[in-house]
């Protein structure tokens, strides 16, 4: 997967998804930086911009394999100050899932996340994916 996000702070965006991913740029420039990431496969762009619309209605996420990697995440975010919400055993989208959220500077809600199991039950908006 590959996603390329504007952003306004370059640095402030580069040490947030630092943070989040657990691993630095490959690839640094004045106005650009790239994570290549394995596990998950990603490749993730960042683009300097003048500004950038904070986003409306959407998230991302990671989905990882185990709580333990969760966890991990857990650790790296609170160290930066940067975990907004914890949930554990919570079901959402069809999914009884543990996750951590974290904003970045631009007003991004992402999720790092696994999969417990699969629920008939959709869940409360309120208690996973909501803005």
């Amino acid at each position: 997967m590959h996603l390329n996000l504007a952003t306004s702070d370059l640095d402030r965006s580069i040490e947030f998804y630092a943070t989040l991913l657990g691993e630095r740029p490959s690839k640094r420039f004045a106005d650009y930086a790239l994570f290549i990431i394995e596990r998950p496969p990603l490749e993730l762009a960042l683009a300097a911009a003048t500004s950038v619309e904070p986003p409306g209605d959407t998230h991302y996420g990671i989905v990882v394999e185990s709580v333990e990697e969760v966890n991990r995440a857990v650790v790296r975010l609170e160290k930066a100050g940067l975990v907004e919400a914890i949930e554990h055993e919570q079901t959402c989208c069809y999914a009884n899932q543990s996750k951590v959220w974290a904003i970045d500077p631009e007003k991004r809600r992402w999720e790092v996340y696994v999969v417990h199991e699969e629920t008939e039950e959709r869940g409360s908006a309120d208690a996973c994916c909501a803005a």
